[in-house]
């Protein structure tokens, strides 16, 4: 058999009515193309599925249409070790690239250990490879000044997830981490709990100390102790979760409700639960953070704050795509907050006695 053609931008031009260069600023997002002369080129596109390549995109727009993500080398390879699925970076992968994909972008990810003492080298070396339109920088590495810095030299605009604030100019996508754990722990205050416990997360991460400030806002804002042998530091993990919630059960005097930074801790919360034959919620009440997929599928379900990471993913990715079409030289210097959940789930009830 004969294989078949690719098609060409003079095909789709013909098949849809318009000029080559209205074709070309159609699928090179630029402005002042009609809505409905969008429409003819894109259906034209899908319907001889024509794939422009992305050198000649590049060379015509000064664009090289990718963007790159940068994930935390030590915390992926920990998941991979393991063999244990990471559902941030799943979601994470989804919402950029489906952004990325209704732009005609590639989205690639990198790993990168912020902390080398290569890690400049490394960097510049993967960006004068891929020269990318624009970084996308996840926790950890979205809060390292460093990294931040040597963007900023390179010129290579870049969106932040979930950081913290800081001086230099640059994009950041966040939810407000510190109102989500503000808004659970207030959850288990309104069910009449009053000896709250609190699992937090990873020491230095930017979102543990989010979390851990909005129990403790809640606490004090309820007139309930925020009590040091209640508030234990854990790492994000399953089992830094079941060990934290073993701890808290055999206190002489039990918490009756767990509130763990993340979804994980809780899932090993509810697991050592059962191990010690305490009932949840009827016995102890656990709220989680992220939504993840297993806090649907555990037993019981997961009360939980809902963290749109694949939401802050494609925003990020449409705002760097924006700017590089803009054809700006300015910088992107703004802050977006992403609306998260509260999803009442049923590991959480009255306590026991009352």
């Amino acid at each position: 058999m004969t294989p078949r053609r690719a098609p060409t931008i003079y095909e789709v031009a013909a098949h849809a009515g318009v000029s080559i260069k209205t074709v070309s600023r159609v699928l090179n997002g630029e402005p002042n193309v009609r809505p409905k002369v969008q429409e003819r080129v894109k259906r034209a596109v899908s319907e001889l599925g024509y794939r422009p390549k992305a050198s000649a995109r590049g060379l015509a727009g000064g664009r090289s249409f990718t963007l790159v993500t940068f994930l935390d080398e030590a915390l992926t390879l920990d998941h991979w070790k393991i063999d244990r699925s990471n559902p941030y970076v799943e979601r994470l992968q989804f919402g950029g690239m489906m952004a990325c994909r209704e732009a005609g972008y590639h989205l690639l990810f990198e790993l990168l250990n912020a902390e080398a003492e290569n890690a400049e080298a490394i960097l510049s070396s993967t960006l004068s490879a891929l020269n990318p339109d624009g970084v996308i920088l996840t926790p950890p590495i979205s809060d390292n000044q460093k990294i931040l810095e040597i963007l900023v030299r390179m010129g290579t605009p870049f969106a932040r997830l979930s950081a913290t604030e800081t001086d230099v100019a640059c994009l950041s996508i966040t939810m407000d981490e510190r109102a989500g754990a503000y808004e659970a722990t207030m959850h288990l205050i309104g069910l009449g709990h009053k000896r709250i416990g609190f699992i937090a997360g990873t020491p230095g991460l930017a979102s543990s100390r989010a979390r851990q400030g909005g129990y403790i806002d809640a606490m004090q804002a309820s007139g309930l102790p925020v009590d040091e042998a209640t508030m234990l530091q854990s790492d994000y993990t399953y089992e830094g979760g079941k060990a934290s919630g073993r701890a808290l059960l055999s206190l002489a005097k039990p918490p009756t409700a767990i509130f763990a930074a993340n979804d994980e801790m809780a899932l090993g919360v509810i697991h050592v639960a059962s191990e010690l034959g305490v009932d949840v919620p009827r016995d102890l009440s656990v709220v989680g953070f992220d939504d993840f997929p297993a806090s649907r599928y555990s037993q019981p379900t997961l009360t939980t704050v809902r963290q749109p990471v694949g939401d802050m993913a494609a925003e990020a990715a449409q705002r760097l795509i924006a700017h590089a079409a803009a054809k700006t030289t300015e910088e992107l210097n703004e802050a977006i907050a992403i609306s998260h959940a509260f999803v009442v789930r049923n590991s959480t009830s009255h306590p026991k006695e009352s």
